[in-house]
């Protein structure tokens, strides 16, 4: 049965969700408070020079070819996908020679080898774990929202018992630790935790999949950066027929209470009307500041859960209230820093990280909502491999300090302009990056300059806390502990994106946004759909695709 579905929120977990059920037959709109679509996967041009200001590592490639696949099309055909090698570099304080990790496995294992005898054929029986751990996470965990026990009562599941345990028990960290002695080798190992929002200390070892995508696989760049990726998502959305609406905001979920409107009526996936308040469109407003209610048969949320349960729904019908938020732990805040700069930087490659010695300290003082000095330090250099990010005889640098989830740190802005805290933090860590990599000039060659600090993320995003990312990957926030996708006091209200299941990043996204469908069609299994995507529901995409720009509400 099509149905009608307002989804809230065109980053891509939105983008993502829309088009699914777009071709699945439903009729979808989709609403985004913002000018462009891309939520964290944002962009910024200035003076030549253009930045993504989120998303920067491209991992986990087969999930992205999947997702495209499930819409007819493939990565290769949407995207021009570049191996980077180094896959990238890592500076490590008071050490005067960087790491170079590499997109093949041999060379890796080779480069522990030199750094620790005996490391590498101890990397090579940690990656073997690693690949497997990540099949398992495919085939098991990721793909599902956790309906049905059934799934994990497979026969080849329940044989890895014995090893699944203690990788959910241990921390990455002490994991890590087991197996190598060298302190560099486990920052190399450990640092995924961050991506992940957390630490090491605090991270399931099950995380060290992690290292099956960069030390086996390498690392991808999508010409044209994250923004063509955001271009082609808002094209197949329109394409799938999805109405867009930007600059349009939802300003409450409509409800009705129990026991009304469609009574004892059945939508997707067999829901019964009268035993909750159910959702029935959203209220929006339009850049022109009139409000409208957009109806709906489904609300699919991929805004911040944050936001969305405690700003768009009265407090009766929240199921995660602001007490549920308190008892949970938020991953990083961040400061960003977009630099453009005069001349060539060849000491850094598309990839850089920088390492301070005792990074417990480090992790700790972020928890403990201090600025840590100095920080560990990210550092993306994308005219390395993109021509087209910078103009003639200049590099773009854009620089990414973990930092407290504080919106009181404050906001950035443009050539110094932003909140005193921010700049310092920003100031910092130009001078650590230009010392540590040998570019002592780094400060007096920058052109251009832009900051963006907690606040930002608060008051553009809606982000809980401020957070860079959702809510951190400890134990009790994975698998089937993290937040659900579906409200339990609103009957079809359901959630995508990073705050929920299966978490954070770009690839969790569009999984969030296939486990959604599955959801909606009643589907329990635990794999991904099959490609590419038949539709169910019997609207106009069961036909065929929808021609490009039809039904489009985009500007």
């Amino acid at each position: 049965m099509s149905e009608r579905v307002v989804v809230i929120g065109g980053g891509i977990s939105g983008l993502a969700s829309a088009a699914l059920l777009a071709r699945d037959g439903h009729s979808v709109d989709l609403v985004e408070a913002r000018e462009d679509f891309g939520g964290r996967a944002g962009s910024w041009e200035r003076d030549g020079f253009r930045f993504d200001t989120g998303p920067s590592w491209y991992l986990m490639p087969e999930v992205f070819d999947h997702f495209f696949r499930l819409l007819g099309t493939s990565a290769a055909a949407e995207l021009d996908l570049e191996q980077l090698d180094p896959g990238y570099r890592v500076f490590f304080e008071g050490e005067s020679r960087p790491l170079d990790i590499a997109a093949d496995r041999q060379a890796n294992v080779e480069l522990f080898e030199q750094v620790e005898p005996g490391a590498g054929r101890a990397l090579e029986r940690y990656l073997d774990s690693a690949e497997r751990t990540y099949d398992m996470a495919i085939s098991r965990f990721l793909y599902t929202s956790f309906t049905s026990y059934r799934p994990f009562l497979a026969r080849e599941l329940l044989a890895q018992l014995h090893r699944l345990g203690p990788l959910l028990l241990e921390s990455l960290e002490r994991f890590t630790g087991r197996h190598f002695t060298d302190r560099r080798l486990r920052q190399v190992l450990g640092y995924p935790a961050v991506f992940l929002g957390s630490s090491p200390d605090r991270t399931p070892s099950m995380y060290h999949l992690m290292s099956a995508l960069d030390l086996t696989g390498g690392v991808l760049y999508p010409q044209g950066g994250f923004t063509r990726l955001i271009d082609v998502m808002v094209r197949l959305a329109r394409e799938s027929g999805v109405r867009l609406h930007a600059e349009t905001a939802a300003t409450a979920i409509v409800t009705e209470p129990p026991g009304t409107g469609r009574r004892g009526s059945r939508g997707v996936r067999g829901r019964v009307s009268g035993t909750r308040a159910r959702a029935t469109g959203v209220r929006v407003r339009g850049r022109d500041g009139a409000e409208r209610v957009l109806p709906a048969d489904v609300v699919v949320s991929a805004a911040d859960l944050h936001h969305t349960e405690t700003t768009l729904l009265p407090q009766d019908l929240q199921t995660y209230p602001e007490a549920y938020w308190r008892k949970r732990t938020s991953g990083p805040g961040a400061v960003l820093v977009m630099l453009g700069v005069r001349g060539e930087l060849p000491q850094l490659p598309h990839h850089s990280l920088f390492f301070t010695r005792d990074w417990d300290a480090n992790f700790g003082a972020i928890r403990a909502g201090d600025v840590p000095d100095p920080a560990s330090v990210y550092v993306c250099r994308p005219s390395a491999t993109d021509p087209h990010v910078a103009p003639a005889g200049h590099e773009n640098l854009f620089v990414l300090v973990p930092m407290p989830a504080d919106p009181g740190l404050g906001g950035g802005g443009q050539d110094g302009g932003g909140d005193p805290t921010v700049e310092a933090i920003a100031d910092a860590a130009i001078d650590q990056v230009g010392r540590w990599a040998g570019v002592p000039d780094l400060a007096e060659r920058v052109v251009v300059r832009r900051t963006v600090g907690p606040a930002d993320f608060a008051r553009d995003l809606g982000a809980w806390r401020g957070g860079m990312l959702g809510p951190a990957h400890t134990l009790a926030q994975s698998a089937m502990f993290r937040t659900g996708n579906v409200s339990r006091r609103v009957k079809s209200l359901y959630y995508a994106g990073s705050s929920t299941i299966p978490g954070i990043g770009l690839p969790m996204c569009l999984i969030s946004a296939e486990i959604l469908l599955k959801r909606l069609r009643g589907d329990h299994s635990a794999s991904p759909l099959a490609e590419p995507l038949v539709p169910t529901a019997g609207g106009p995409t069961a036909a065929g695709p929808v021609p490009a720009g039809a039904g489009d509400a985009w500007r």
